[in-house]
């Protein structure tokens, strides 16, 4: 579950739990995951959450460039961390931290935690067959949580709709695209100060998946770490729903690659701004991700009530 989008620096989580992660992920295995819907996996993608629901940690590195309100440019450094919990195996919450360096001219650079932000998430959905699942959920940004020179007093609440398919059931004639999948969400940010116009967050993604390719369309002798490799692009949007900005939206395409194991995932993207009201330049995100279900199954890996998959 991806409560907000990804920004990131913590130096000690940024000395210690990528070493721990990267320890565990690197152990060679058959892909898993928790977003499962018959042979399809969906994958933890970094900038458009993805419908599935599981007991997971996600840690993102960020770097963007933007202009100040004096046209002068800046750099936006983030890290995130994020702990998703399953309560029941289709309710999750969720909470993350982010850590913002701003390093503008001028003495206009800032650093500290934005906003903690609470999520919720239900799946209601999964049909195998067709590869198809779908989830609702809210992510809540609490004001003042954070620190005052990065984060908004106000707090925010969006209510979302989260979808996946994968293409698996396509005609043999169309084997080549059965390892296609797009996944999108759909919610409306709603904002507790009037200043603050409501928006649209909408986004997108669509991966080809190697490791399907390999195990159930035709095996092309893909070796390690290539058979555990889907690139992706996503295209995460949202558009202003209020007040003088009506109608303008801002966002970014981010081609990348997410490699995957049993225990988690690692990524990387590019994040490419869609105009200039979205940035300046190319980005980047760096995410490692755990699968605790898999890691720890008989404590932080199952849910409170009923049992995992």
């Amino acid at each position: 579950m991806r409560t907000i989008p990804a920004r990131g620096n913590v130096q000690l989580a940024a000395l210690i739990a990528p070493a721990t992660i990267a320890a565990l992920l690197l152990f060679p295995s058959l892909a898993s995951a928790h977003a499962i819907a018959g042979n399809r996996v969906f994958p933890a993608t970094m900038a458009v959450d993805d419908p599935g629901v599981g007991d997971e940690i996600n840690l993102e590195f960020g770097h963007a460039k933007s202009l100040t309100d004096d046209g002068d440019e800046q750099n936006t450094n983030t890290t995130s961390l994020e702990w998703d919990k399953l309560i029941t195996p289709n309710f999750a919450l969720s909470v993350v931290g982010t850590y913002v360096n701003i390093n503008a001219p001028n003495g206009g650079s800032a650093r500290g935690f934005d906003n903690f932000a609470f999520g919720v998430k239900y799946r209601f959905y999964v049909n195998e067959k067709h590869e198809f699942m779908a989830s609702v959920g809210a992510v809540a940004e609490l004001g003042g949580t954070g620190a005052r020179s990065v984060a908004d007093p106000h707090s925010a609440i969006t209510p979302t709709l989260y979808v996946g398919k994968g293409f698996g059931d396509l005609p043999d004639s169309l084997k080549y695209l059965k390892p296609l999948a797009i996944t999108g969400t759909l919610g409306p940010r709603l904002t507790m100060n009037s200043a603050d116009p409501d928006s649209l967050s909408w986004g997108v993604t669509v991966q080809y998946s190697l490791p399907y390719l390999q195990n159930f369309v035709q095996d092309m002798g893909l070796k390690a770490p290539f058979n555990n490799l889907i690139p992706v692009v996503e295209f995460p949007m949202s558009t202003c729903t209020g007040g003088p900005c009506s109608g303008h939206t801002t966002g970014s395409i981010n081609p990348g690659l997410l490699w995957l194991n049993r225990w988690g995932q690692f990524g990387v993207e590019a994040v490419i701004p869609v105009n200039h009201a979205s940035g300046k330049g190319v980005g980047i995100l760096l995410q490692a991700h755990l699968f605790l279900d898999d890691v720890m199954p008989n404590s932080l890996g199952k849910p409170f009530f009923g049992k995992g998959e």
